[in-house]
């Protein structure tokens, strides 16, 4: 069937993570709350998010407060690189630093993320069929949210690296049919007070 209706995807990276990743800091579950306050009244009917404890746990911490919601788990909204940038393709000064910091990655990360990343843009992405908006909301990882913002501006492959997101941020996109896609909100933190705000980003980007 052709698409017809409007889909508003609601990005959000986990709350912030204990440092063995095990789960959710104090303040990254005050963060998810938050998050979840924010979303309240909004027409958000399902909650995708990865398999990973920081990602269920944001999740579920933020159904709480919209129990309407639907929560599904799902491979594509896990930690993965979506795309290995090629030598030289990044141009920046920094270029060469980033590639060689992506290849530390664990090997499953960088070969299974290609294919995990296509499925998260069909999947997640584009307008939808029926008559009706769609809401949807996916808690994943900084990666996968650079990677969706990064195809809704049809930026080129390894653009997604320089796209940072702050623990429990929210981004907005809106696929409408026979339209570009709009980012309506990037990183967004006004839910949080300062200072629960800029949590997993890196200091120098801060503002």
């Amino acid at each position: 069937m052709t698409a017809t209706a409007d889909r508003y995807l609601y990005l959000a990276r986990h709350a912030e993570a204990t440092a063995d990743e095990s789960g959710l800091t104090e303040s990254g579950r005050r963060q998810a709350t938050l998050l979840g306050d924010r979303l309240r009244e909004s027409p958000v009917s399902v909650i995708h998010h990865g398999p990973l404890a920081r990602a269920q746990e944001t999740a579920e911490l933020v159904h709480g407060r919209l129990d309407r919601a639907d929560l599904r788990m799902s491979k594509a909204a896990g930690d993965y690189i979506p795309y290995m940038p090629e030598p030289g393709e990044i141009t920046a000064e920094s270029g060469a630093a980033t590639v060689a910091r992506l290849a530390e990655f664990p090997a499953e990360e960088r070969e299974l993320g290609p294919a995990l990343a296509q499925e998260a843009l069909d999947r997640f992405t584009g307008p939808v069929e029926g008559g009706e908006p769609r809401h949807e909301l996916v808690v994943t990882h900084n990666f996968l949210v650079g990677w969706i913002v990064r195809a809704a501006l049809d930026a080129p492959n390894w653009r997604w690296v320089a796209l940072n997101h702050a623990n429990a941020a929210l981004t907005v996109i809106r696929y409408a049919p026979g339209r570009p896609a709009s980012v309506l909100l990037y990183n967004d933190t006004g839910h949080l007070p300062a200072a629960l705000r800029w949590t997993g980003f890196p200091p120098e980007l801060r503002v």
